[in-house]
């Protein structure tokens, strides 16, 4: 199973498990959560890079996947996605680089997938 399976598989199994015990909280902030990225007076493209570098920052790798792969949706090219992992490094230091490589190699396997569809 690839990277991008397999983060997508777990991610949906257990967002179902957690929607399961029906807490109101929860669910909020779920809601929160998928309104925030919504199109807005920003579009979409531009949070979810936003999103991106946030993640990188605080280094939160599932986050990262996510980020990276809503950004692949949305048409970034290498050039941009790089940019935005330039700003992430710049902003959260030397730290980041660990998840800046498992970024690009997210990034390289959505693009793999992307042209063997």
């Amino acid at each position: 199973m690839s990277l991008v399976e397999e983060f997508n598989d777990y991610r949906t199994r257990m967002n179902e498990r957690i929607m399961s015990y029906d807490n109101k909280v929860i669910k909020r902030f779920f809601n929160l959560d998928t309104n925030t990225y919504a199109e807005g007076a920003l579009d979409v493209k531009t949070k979810e890079m936003l999103g991106l570098v946030a993640s990188m920052v605080l280094r939160c790798d599932d986050c990262i996947k996510y980020h990276v792969g809503k950004c692949y949706e949305e048409g970034i090219s290498d050039e941009q996605i790089m940019e935005v992992f330039s700003i992430a490094n710049l902003v959260g230091g030397s730290i980041v680089i660990p998840h800046f490589r498992r970024a690009v190699e997210y990034w390289e396997e959505l693009k793999a997938r992307g042209s063997a569809e």
